[in-house]
């Protein structure tokens, strides 16, 4: 299912900024986000924010598949 992605402008404290889906509990707020667009898996989301941050790791909640810290 396509989801619209966004991820945290603001680094996690282990450095890594979090991709979230629309509609995430954790979705940072609008101002510390980044749309990153509509994919249909959470990997497309990843490989778009990365090139915008080196250091990038899905959510634990929503995007669990890319969830690796």
């Amino acid at each position: 299912m396509f989801k619209h992605y966004y991820v945290n402008k603001n680094a996690q404290s282990t450095g890594e900024h979090e991709v979230h889906a629309e509609g995430c509990p954790c979705m940072p707020l609008y101002p510390n986000r980044l749309y990153l667009g509509y994919f249909a898996k959470p990997q497309e989301a990843i490989k778009e924010a990365k090139k915008y941050y080196d250091n990038v790791d899905g959510c634990y909640h929503c995007c669990l598949p890319v969830h690796t810290k």
